[in-house]
């Protein structure tokens, strides 16, 4: 079993800077956990408590039941993979990935068995003679998991293992790392920025901002139900827009007012609505690039725009667009879904017409930022 349990941890430091505040979670055996935040956020501070590389303020941090506040990192039976790779420049690889074994006075056959192990599953024994010079960013934080993967812990603790690899490099390692997680039977807690990382490797995510918990759930949860207006704007790319505007309500129905058109909420969301007894008023609504779509100029619900920057991503289109008061929203457009005249028109300085459904709406509470519908 490797359960991890943190009870109102907070991190203080100095008389008054709180980088980490009443910080509650619950990390099943055999969980992948990801928190994820912008910088400065206390994620990391957090992931170093667990660790036992910072002192916890207040609160308890639990490992399979035992309180290890006060054990030092190397008796709390947790592997850790850094940023910076942390390799000993003058070892090979192979003595890389054996040092903490060597470190407990393992028997040398058991060392080489481990080691040989780990190095074939990452795809690095053509390595295990080469010092990390001799290496690239990604084969050094193949070495940097394969170090951890020897110690047989009981919690694997990430700490933005990916954020000095290039754009090609991270999508691999992401996909190495899925694949890593199904070969290793332990519990893993990772730490990103990068929202993607997040939703692609994690069973829940907790999403973190100025040291307080934002929202803890599924990535799919997350996505089709943030909590408020931060998590729905974190999640997602492009991040998704949002609009103040008026919630209607005739005749037992729902409506909304962007920009002067009229859309009606139905679906789910408009059942949603009715059951919170949601009144009429100012809201901030959100919608999701990939769920606006051009709109016939004539259609009551259009909005018109103008095309301020249109970039060119293969597979779709991004276009940032200006509306009459001066809002800026941001379209995804599937390219195969465009004939060639209308991608002609999809260019710099050019008025179109876009619309949403209503039941691929978000409703906040312009004062509070919370989900209406939770």
């Amino acid at each position: 079993m490797a359960t991890v349990k943190l009870t109102n941890v907070k991190k203080i430091y100095g008389k008054d800077t709180v980088a980490v505040q009443e910080f509650n979670l619950d990390i099943a055996d055999k969980e992948f956990i990801v928190f994820v935040g912008p910088s400065g956020c206390g994620k990391s501070t957090t992931l170093r408590m667990i660790a036992g590389l910072e002192e916890i303020s207040e609160g308890t941090v639990e490992i399979d039941g035992v309180v290890v506040n006060d054990l030092q990192p190397r008796d709390r039976d947790i592997a850790m993979v850094f940023q910076n790779y942390a390799l000993y420049p003058h070892l090979t690889v192979f003595e890389n990935m054996a040092f903490p074994l060597r470190l407990k006075k393992t028997p040398q056959e058991e060392v080489y068995e481990k080691v040989t192990k780990a190095a074939e599953i990452l795809g690095i024994t053509e390595y295990l003679t080469r010092k990390p010079r001799a290496l690239s960013g990604g084969q050094r934080q193949r070495v940097a998991i394969g170090r951890a993967m020897v110690r047989d812990s009981k919690v694997f603790l990430m700490d933005e293992p990916l954020s000095n690899l290039d754009a090609k490099l991270r999508n691999q390692m992401r996909a190495e790392i899925i694949l890593l997680r199904e070969q290793i039977d332990t519990t893993f807690i990772y730490v990103t920025h990068d929202q993607t990382e997040a939703m692609t490797l994690g069973d829940r995510i907790v999403i973190m901002k100025d040291g307080f918990i934002q929202q803890v759930g599924t990535p799919t949860e997350v996505f089709d139900m943030p909590e408020n207006l931060f998590v729905a704007e974190f999640i997602g790319a492009p991040k998704m827009n949002t609009i103040k505007t008026q919630l209607v309500s005739e005749d037992g129905k729902y409506y909304v007012t962007p920009y002067g058109a009229k859309i009606e909420v139905d679906g789910k969301k408009a059942d949603m609505l009715r059951e919170k007894g949601a009144e009429a008023g100012e809201i901030i609504l959100g919608v999701r690039p990939e769920h606006i779509v051009l709109a016939d100029k004539d259609d009551p619900a259009a909005i018109p725009c103008k095309i301020v920057v249109n970039e060119m991503m293969g597979s779709e289109l991004h276009l940032h667009v200006v509306v009459e008061s001066g809002d800026r929203l941001i379209v995804r457009i599937p390219t195969v879904s465009l004939e060639d005249e209308e991608r002609h028109n999809l260019v710099h300085g050019h008025t179109i017409y876009v619309t949403f459904e209503g039941k691929v709406m978000h409703f906040f509470n312009p004062e509070s930022e919370k989900n209406i519908l939770l």
